[in-house]
């Protein structure tokens, strides 16, 4: 090819001649360019059963895509993993931001592994509400965890929709505990709506607190409070010793004016330094015992087969709810209604109601 360049008017200006593209350096690169392999349900399902990680991951990502063929198939992975379930503890931890969540998780599933056990942490992760982007960097903060053979980490974006990802992590408990992930963490997005979602998939709901922060029982929500099983005030080393031990009274006394929790249990308050280490026997040993406790009065059983029953009304209230929105019909007729109450011709209750009868009768 010429270059226009080499033009007798361009005198002083060549451009030379280029030479032809080598050959990859990379002999696998074709390899690597072709198409992804399409598993099974049966597939998926017997991957997940004998641990294999990378199955179940791409089991879980199913479990969380939108789009219609990948729901389905997920629905069956699950429904075909629910008969080797149910054995696991699962744990719910939640905190004030920069309470230590995610280093806590790091020390406590340092321990659990010291003692034989496979730990899954399945973390919620805040979105952006503009761009529903999500940095995802909890591994960051689990650095000996995620390096560990016997622990799974799986972030999940919460993208604005908070009942959606927490049905999504509900089912992704479900695919762990399969693949035979003995202890389940699920880490929320910080003291928030997403509590009561993640109490509702949980046994033990453990609240991380930090002290020296001012008023103690003002810097949490008494709902939250009356929600934990457990509360844990970390950072209880140094010059922060007496101000833990005294978060600890605070908190007890608080415990005690609070109605009796439906298991019967009285919440227990105990420090622990993450830094140091110190303390996480006693944290376990917490856990056991309200384990044990629940499961010797029938609560334990009781409250897993009332979240299976909350969880069923919630997925039929989210595709009712994704049944209306994607409606052609619906979506048309809502701009229209948008801008009449935009303009004060109609209320919005008055319009919401309409929008509802208009679709009932379809």
């Amino acid at each position: 090819m010429e270059h226009i360049e080499n033009n007798e008017k361009y005198n002083g200006l060549t451009v030379n001649k280029g030479i032809p593209q080598p050959p990859s350096i990379n002999p696998y690169l074709n390899k690597l360019r072709q198409k992804k392999k399409h598993f099974t349900p049966d597939e998926y399902v017997a991957g997940i059963l004998r641990g294999d990680i990378t199955l179940l991951s791409q089991a879980v990502t199913l479990v969380e895509s939108s789009k219609t063929e990948h729901q389905l198939l997920a629905q069956e992975i699950i429904e075909k993993c629910l008969p080797y379930t149910g054995k696991s503890i699962r744990i719910g931890i939640t905190g004030v931001p920069g309470a230590g969540k995610s280093t806590s998780i790091d020390t406590f599933g340092m321990h659990l592994l010291s003692q034989g056990k496979k730990l899954a942490v399945l973390a919620i992760d805040p979105s952006s509400e503009r761009s529903r982007g999500s940095i995802l960097g909890d591994k960051t903060r689990m650095e000996d965890l995620s390096v560990q053979k016997n622990a799974f980490i799986r972030p999940s974006p919460a993208a604005g929709s908070l009942g959606g990802v927490a049905r999504k992590t509900r089912e992704t408990i479900v695919l762990c505990e399969a693949a035979g992930f003995d202890t389940i963490f699920v880490e929320t997005v910080g003291v928030g709506q997403s509590e009561t979602a993640v109490h509702s998939m949980v046994d033990f709901f453990m609240l991380l607190q930090v002290p020296g922060t001012g008023d103690e029982l003002q810097g949490i929500k008494r709902g939250i409070m009356e929600l934990a099983d457990g509360i844990v005030i970390n950072k209880a080393d140094g010059s922060n010793i007496e101000k833990a031990q005294l978060a600890q009274a605070q908190y007890r006394n608080a415990l005690h004016l609070f109605p009796e929790t439906q298991s019967g249990w009285t919440p227990i308050v105990l420090t622990y330094s993450g830094y140091y280490k110190t303390g996480i026997s006693e944290i376990w040993e917490m856990v056991y015992q309200y384990i044990h406790f629940a499961k010797e009065n029938g609560y334990f059983e009781h409250r897993r087969k009332e979240q299976s029953k909350y969880w069923m009304y919630e997925t039929i209230h989210e595709q009712l709810k994704n049944h209306f929105f994607k409606n052609s019909d619906i979506q048309h007729d809502l701009k229209v209604m948008e801008k009449r109450v935009l303009n004060g011709e109609i209320s919005s209750f008055v319009a919401a109601k309409a929008m509802l009868d208009n679709y009932f009768k379809e």
